[in-house]
């Protein structure tokens, strides 16, 4: 009940208090005040607490909203942060499968890289015999390389690929160089003319003698001095000294392994 109803309720009860003729008594009047003083009081009180009690339900309310509001939030927040953390999850679980196979193909390459570099070993140690000091030392150099375990697969797998394309090139180039050849138990410091992988020759600096390397005794051996001339103008145009011609040179058998 609120203010106004409260004093239409006191203005009908005073008009049922019986009007007090002078000199007569008024106890009861007094009382009857008393009582209408004590219900305003009582109803002003009670609009009071409904007042506070409304404005506290607003606020009541309004916190809930709140409340609400940042619960949905954060189950939205809470979906999102998962969907990531799933995609992480997987992104990671994918990585550790690409890390596992990747281990196992760099054991693989490397059972591999091991494997051509021995045949290269191999081939080089049978092939005709131009060069060897350069290309063993190319050979030991990738045998520590290939070994190192802090390069990686694809650098080993450059480097090899690199030392067998100039091993094919050999099999195309012509040049001469100098080296020590042993000859029938001497050791002679001579030119040296390699055609591709076809011949060896070799020819004292005096021109005086000229020879090959013999594929099936394995060894230096010395050619007639017919062949002395031919020989030395084959020097000379692979050092591009004269200009091409035909020539005639014992190039005997062709190693075809």
């Amino acid at each position: 009940m609120n203010l106004k109803t409260a004093m239409v309720f006191i203005i009908l009860l005073l008009m049922l208090i019986p009007v007090v003729s002078p000199g007569q008594d008024e106890p009861e009047g007094e009382e009857l005040v008393k009582v209408v003083d004590s219900t305003i009081g009582i109803q002003q009180e009670t609009q009071q607490k409904r007042e506070e009690w409304a404005e506290e339900k607003s606020e009541l309310e309004a916190r809930y909203r709140t409340a609400k509001a940042n619960i949905d939030y954060l189950t939205r927040k809470k979906e999102s942060v998962q969907k990531k953390h799933d995609a992480l999850m997987e992104r990671n679980n994918e990585l550790e499968r690409r890390l596992d196979e990747s281990d196992r193909l760099q054991n693989s390459l490397q059972d591999t890289l091991n494997i051509v570099l021995a045949r290269l070993e191999s081939w080089v140690d049978r092939d005709l015999p131009f060069l060897l000091e350069e290309r063993k030392a190319r050979i030991e150099m990738l045998k520590k390389e290939i070994a190192k375990p802090d390069i990686l697969g694809a650098e080993k797998l450059r480097k090899l690929l690199e030392a067998l394309q100039i091993e094919a090139n050999y099999g195309g180039n012509v040049e001469v160089y100098q080296q020590k050849v042993t000859v029938g138990g001497d050791t002679l410091f001579v030119d040296v003319l390699h055609i591709g992988r076809v011949s060896v020759f070799w020819r004292t600096p005096d021109g005086q003698q000229v020879g090959s390397y013999d594929p099936a005794s394995e060894a230096w051996v010395e050619l007639p001095d017919k062949y002395n001339r031919p020989v030395s103008e084959a020097m000379e145009m692979a050092s591009r000294i004269r200009p091409v011609e035909l020539i005639e040179l014992p190039l005997g058998r062709i190693n075809n392994e």
